[in-house]
Protein backbone atom coordinates (compact mmCIF):
# COMPACT_ATOMS: atom_id res chain seq x y z
CA UNK A 1 0.00 0.00 0.00
CA UNK A 2 1.38 3.27 -1.06
CA UNK A 3 0.45 6.28 1.40
CA UNK A 4 0.30 9.91 -0.16
CA UNK A 5 0.25 13.23 1.92
CA UNK A 6 -1.34 16.28 0.48
CA UNK A 7 0.05 19.43 2.44
CA UNK A 8 -1.98 22.80 2.35
CA UNK A 9 -1.14 26.16 2.23
CA UNK A 10 -0.84 28.59 5.01
CA UNK A 11 2.17 30.92 5.81
CA UNK A 12 4.58 30.53 8.50
CA UNK A 13 1.86 27.69 9.90
CA UNK A 14 3.21 25.34 7.25
CA UNK A 15 6.09 24.53 9.61
CA UNK A 16 3.42 22.03 11.84
CA UNK A 17 3.28 19.58 8.55
CA UNK A 18 7.30 18.96 9.53
CA UNK A 19 5.52 18.72 12.91
CA UNK A 20 3.21 16.00 11.88
CA UNK A 21 5.45 14.17 9.08
CA UNK A 22 7.93 13.44 12.19
CA UNK A 23 5.20 12.29 14.26
CA UNK A 24 4.30 9.56 11.62
CA UNK A 25 7.73 8.75 11.16
CA UNK A 26 8.31 8.09 14.50
CA UNK A 27 5.29 5.99 14.54
CA UNK A 28 6.24 3.68 11.82
CA UNK A 29 4.01 4.69 9.18
CA UNK A 30 5.95 5.51 6.02
CA UNK A 31 5.07 8.15 3.29
CA UNK A 32 5.73 7.16 -0.33
CA UNK A 33 3.78 10.23 -2.31
CA UNK A 34 3.73 13.87 -1.24
CA UNK A 35 2.50 16.67 -2.23
CA UNK A 36 1.98 20.51 -1.10
CA UNK A 37 0.69 24.01 -2.01
CA UNK A 38 2.41 27.20 -1.03
CA UNK A 39 4.01 26.48 2.53
CA UNK A 40 2.53 22.72 2.36
CA UNK A 41 5.01 22.79 -0.89
CA UNK A 42 7.69 24.18 0.68
CA UNK A 43 7.92 21.41 3.34
CA UNK A 44 6.67 18.71 0.85
CA UNK A 45 9.52 19.90 -1.89
CA UNK A 46 12.73 19.34 1.03
CA UNK A 47 10.79 16.11 2.30
CA UNK A 48 11.03 14.45 -1.40
CA UNK A 49 14.69 16.07 -1.51
CA UNK A 50 15.80 13.96 1.33
CA UNK A 51 15.79 16.12 3.62
CA UNK A 52 14.25 14.77 7.24
CA UNK A 53 11.46 16.47 8.95
CA UNK A 54 13.39 17.99 11.96
CA UNK A 55 15.89 19.30 9.54
CA UNK A 56 13.37 21.00 7.67
CA UNK A 57 12.06 22.45 10.54
CA UNK A 58 15.68 24.12 11.20
CA UNK A 59 15.75 24.68 7.77
CA UNK A 60 12.18 26.76 8.02
CA UNK A 61 13.42 28.75 10.61
CA UNK A 62 16.68 29.73 9.20
CA UNK A 63 15.14 31.10 6.06
CA UNK A 64 12.15 32.51 7.96
CA UNK A 65 13.87 36.16 8.04
CA UNK A 66 13.14 36.23 4.64
CA UNK A 67 9.56 36.69 4.71
CA UNK A 68 9.68 38.42 8.90
CA UNK A 69 10.61 41.42 7.29
CA UNK A 70 7.47 42.31 5.81
CA UNK A 71 5.16 44.40 7.09
CA UNK A 72 1.09 43.73 7.40
CA UNK A 73 0.16 47.37 7.04
CA UNK A 74 0.76 47.57 3.70
CA UNK A 75 -0.99 44.72 2.98
CA UNK A 76 -4.13 45.54 4.72
CA UNK A 77 -4.17 49.40 3.23
CA UNK A 78 -3.17 48.00 -0.33
CA UNK A 79 -6.42 45.88 -0.16
CA UNK A 80 -8.25 48.91 0.88
CA UNK A 81 -7.22 50.62 -2.01
CA UNK A 82 -7.79 48.05 -4.20
CA UNK A 83 -11.75 48.00 -2.53
CA UNK A 84 -12.31 51.78 -2.87
CA UNK A 85 -10.55 52.65 -6.17
CA UNK A 86 -8.79 55.40 -4.55
CA UNK A 87 -5.72 54.73 -6.80
CA UNK A 88 -3.84 52.47 -9.20
CA UNK A 89 -2.57 49.85 -8.26
CA UNK A 90 0.64 48.42 -8.45
CA UNK A 91 2.80 45.76 -7.83
CA UNK A 92 6.09 47.75 -7.24
CA UNK A 93 7.13 47.33 -3.94
CA UNK A 94 6.33 43.49 -3.22
CA UNK A 95 8.82 40.66 -2.44
CA UNK A 96 10.15 39.18 -5.51
CA UNK A 97 10.76 35.79 -4.03
CA UNK A 98 14.10 35.72 -5.59
CA UNK A 99 15.84 34.82 -2.38
CA UNK A 100 13.26 31.77 -1.52
CA UNK A 101 13.91 30.72 -4.78
CA UNK A 102 17.93 30.76 -4.17
CA UNK A 103 17.94 28.90 -1.34
CA UNK A 104 15.59 26.32 -2.82
CA UNK A 105 18.21 25.88 -4.84
CA UNK A 106 21.09 25.80 -3.23
CA UNK A 107 19.65 22.89 -1.00
CA UNK A 108 18.34 20.31 -4.06
CA UNK A 109 21.91 21.12 -5.31
CA UNK A 110 23.01 19.81 -2.00
CA UNK A 111 21.15 16.27 -2.99
CA UNK A 112 22.29 16.17 -6.69
CA UNK A 113 18.95 18.05 -7.64
CA UNK A 114 18.81 20.72 -10.63
CA UNK A 115 15.22 20.22 -11.86
CA UNK A 116 12.47 18.59 -10.30
CA UNK A 117 12.30 15.74 -12.66
CA UNK A 118 15.43 14.72 -11.41
CA UNK A 119 13.78 13.69 -7.80
CA UNK A 120 14.30 10.05 -7.40
CA UNK A 121 13.32 9.33 -3.44
CA UNK A 122 8.98 9.79 -4.26
CA UNK A 123 6.44 11.59 -6.38
CA UNK A 124 6.06 15.76 -5.51
CA UNK A 125 3.77 17.79 -6.92
CA UNK A 126 3.25 21.26 -7.08
CA UNK A 127 0.39 23.21 -8.01
CA UNK A 128 0.80 27.10 -9.25
CA UNK A 129 -1.45 29.19 -11.18
CA UNK A 130 -1.31 30.95 -14.21
CA UNK A 131 -2.96 34.19 -13.63
CA UNK A 132 -3.00 35.05 -16.71
CA UNK A 133 -4.88 32.00 -18.28
CA UNK A 134 -6.98 31.42 -14.70
CA UNK A 135 -5.29 27.78 -14.65
CA UNK A 136 -3.81 25.43 -12.61
CA UNK A 137 -0.74 23.83 -13.38
CA UNK A 138 1.46 20.92 -11.51
CA UNK A 139 4.85 20.97 -11.22
CA UNK A 140 6.03 17.22 -10.88
CA UNK A 141 8.76 14.53 -11.16
CA UNK A 142 6.39 12.53 -12.52
CA UNK A 143 3.45 12.77 -15.25
CA UNK A 144 1.01 10.79 -13.82
CA UNK A 145 -0.19 7.63 -16.82
CA UNK A 146 -3.19 7.98 -18.63
CA UNK A 147 -3.89 11.80 -18.03
CA UNK A 148 -5.17 13.09 -21.57
CA UNK A 149 -3.78 16.79 -20.73
CA UNK A 150 -0.06 16.15 -19.81
CA UNK A 151 -0.03 20.07 -20.82
CA UNK A 152 -0.31 20.78 -17.42
CA UNK A 153 2.32 19.12 -15.76
CA UNK A 154 5.95 20.83 -15.96
CA UNK A 155 8.71 18.87 -15.31
CA UNK A 156 11.85 20.64 -16.36
CA UNK A 157 11.51 23.74 -13.59
CA UNK A 158 14.38 23.97 -10.58
CA UNK A 159 13.15 23.41 -7.51
CA UNK A 160 13.35 26.95 -6.69
CA UNK A 161 11.23 28.27 -8.98
CA UNK A 162 8.58 25.70 -8.83
CA UNK A 163 8.14 26.38 -4.72
CA UNK A 164 8.39 29.68 -5.64
CA UNK A 165 6.12 29.92 -7.92
CA UNK A 166 3.59 28.36 -5.60
CA UNK A 167 4.02 30.22 -2.50
CA UNK A 168 3.75 33.77 -4.39
CA UNK A 169 1.05 35.25 -2.08
CA UNK A 170 -1.21 37.84 -3.79
CA UNK A 171 -0.46 41.18 -2.18
CA UNK A 172 2.90 39.70 -0.33
CA UNK A 173 4.68 38.08 -3.72
CA UNK A 174 5.10 39.64 -7.16
CA UNK A 175 4.13 37.11 -9.74
CA UNK A 176 6.82 34.43 -10.44
CA UNK A 177 7.84 34.50 -13.79
CA UNK A 178 8.45 31.34 -15.77
CA UNK A 179 8.75 31.30 -19.45
CA UNK A 180 5.41 32.24 -20.89
CA UNK A 181 3.77 32.21 -18.04
CA UNK A 182 3.34 34.31 -14.65
CA UNK A 183 2.10 32.20 -11.58
CA UNK A 184 0.63 32.90 -8.37
CA UNK A 185 -0.09 30.74 -5.37
CA UNK A 186 -1.11 27.57 -6.11
CA UNK A 187 -3.78 27.64 -3.31
CA UNK A 188 -6.17 30.08 -5.52
CA UNK A 189 -7.32 26.55 -7.52
CA UNK A 190 -5.88 23.85 -5.43
CA UNK A 191 -5.08 24.43 -1.59
CA UNK A 192 -4.30 20.84 -0.39
CA UNK A 193 -3.68 18.59 -3.83
CA UNK A 194 -5.61 15.22 -2.49
CA UNK A 195 -6.69 14.20 -6.31
CA UNK A 196 -3.13 15.06 -7.68
CA UNK A 197 -1.22 12.60 -4.93
CA UNK A 198 -4.02 10.40 -5.80
CA UNK A 199 -3.62 10.44 -9.34
CA UNK A 200 0.48 9.52 -8.52
CA UNK A 201 -0.38 5.82 -7.24
CA UNK A 202 -1.52 6.64 -3.34
CA UNK A 203 -3.95 4.08 -2.38
CA UNK A 204 -4.62 6.14 0.81
CA UNK A 205 -4.16 9.97 1.49
CA UNK A 206 -4.10 12.04 4.52
CA UNK A 207 -4.70 15.74 3.80
CA UNK A 208 -3.37 17.83 6.27
CA UNK A 209 -5.20 21.26 6.90
CA UNK A 210 -5.44 24.29 9.74
CA UNK A 211 -8.21 25.28 11.61
CA UNK A 212 -10.05 28.56 10.90
CA UNK A 213 -9.47 30.46 14.45
CA UNK A 214 -12.45 32.14 15.95
CA UNK A 215 -13.37 35.94 15.69
CA UNK A 216 -13.92 37.60 18.90
CA UNK A 217 -13.75 40.96 20.10
CA UNK A 218 -9.60 40.35 20.75
CA UNK A 219 -9.43 39.77 16.87
CA UNK A 220 -7.41 42.32 14.96
CA UNK A 221 -7.57 43.07 11.22
CA UNK A 222 -4.91 40.32 10.26
CA UNK A 223 -6.85 37.51 12.26
CA UNK A 224 -9.91 38.31 9.92
CA UNK A 225 -7.67 38.05 6.99
CA UNK A 226 -6.28 34.62 8.38
CA UNK A 227 -9.47 33.01 9.33
CA UNK A 228 -10.53 34.40 5.41
CA UNK A 229 -8.13 32.62 3.60
CA UNK A 230 -8.67 29.48 5.88
CA UNK A 231 -12.08 29.52 4.93
CA UNK A 232 -11.77 30.20 1.47
CA UNK A 233 -8.56 27.43 0.86
CA UNK A 234 -11.03 24.95 2.84
CA UNK A 235 -14.05 26.08 0.24
CA UNK A 236 -11.51 25.77 -2.59
CA UNK A 237 -10.43 22.09 -1.32
CA UNK A 238 -13.87 20.75 -0.63
CA UNK A 239 -13.84 18.00 -3.63
CA UNK A 240 -9.81 17.11 -2.35
CA UNK A 241 -11.01 16.60 1.08
CA UNK A 242 -14.02 15.03 0.15
CA UNK A 243 -11.46 11.97 -1.83
CA UNK A 244 -9.00 11.97 1.30
CA UNK A 245 -8.86 9.03 3.46
CA UNK A 246 -8.24 11.18 6.27
CA UNK A 247 -8.26 14.76 7.28
CA UNK A 248 -5.52 16.06 9.82
CA UNK A 249 -7.07 19.71 11.05
CA UNK A 250 -4.36 21.17 13.12
CA UNK A 251 -5.16 24.06 15.37
CA UNK A 252 -2.64 26.73 15.79
CA UNK A 253 -4.28 29.51 18.24
CA UNK A 254 -4.62 32.60 15.69
CA UNK A 255 -1.12 32.55 14.20
CA UNK A 256 -0.80 34.93 11.73
CA UNK A 257 -0.03 34.53 8.07
CA UNK A 258 3.68 35.71 8.93
CA UNK A 259 4.06 35.56 12.84
CA UNK A 260 7.78 34.14 12.80
CA UNK A 261 7.42 33.87 17.12
CA UNK A 262 5.13 30.93 16.91
CA UNK A 263 7.17 29.05 14.53
CA UNK A 264 8.16 26.75 17.58
CA UNK A 265 4.55 26.29 18.98
CA UNK A 266 3.37 25.31 15.23
CA UNK A 267 6.18 22.64 14.94
CA UNK A 268 4.80 21.44 18.09
CA UNK A 269 1.27 22.09 17.09
CA UNK A 270 1.76 19.41 13.78
CA UNK A 271 3.45 16.84 15.90
CA UNK A 272 0.85 16.94 18.67
CA UNK A 273 -2.24 16.66 15.98
CA UNK A 274 -0.98 13.50 14.71
CA UNK A 275 -0.03 11.72 17.89
CA UNK A 276 -4.08 12.97 19.65
CA UNK A 277 -5.01 10.88 16.00
CA UNK A 278 -2.40 8.08 15.51
CA UNK A 279 -4.61 5.35 16.33
CA UNK A 280 -7.20 6.74 13.83
CA UNK A 281 -4.30 7.01 11.07
CA UNK A 282 -3.29 3.97 11.51
CA UNK A 283 -6.99 1.90 11.76
CA UNK A 284 -7.43 3.82 8.33
CA UNK A 285 -4.28 2.46 7.15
Amino acid sequence: MKLGLALSGGGIRGIAHAGAIKALEDNGIKIDIIGGCSSGALIASLYALGYSPYYIYQIFKRYSKDISSINSLPIVYGIKDIMTKRKRVSIKGLKTGDSIEEAYNNLAIRKGIKEIKDIKKMPLVIPAVDVGEAKEYVFTNCIPENIKNKSQYITNISIGKAVRASSSFPAIFCPCEYGKHRFFDGGMLDNIPVLEVKKQGADKVIAINFKADDIDNNSNIMDLIMRTIDIMGNKISEENLEQSDFILTIGTDKTGLLDVQKLDSCYNYGYQAVIQNIDKIKKIL
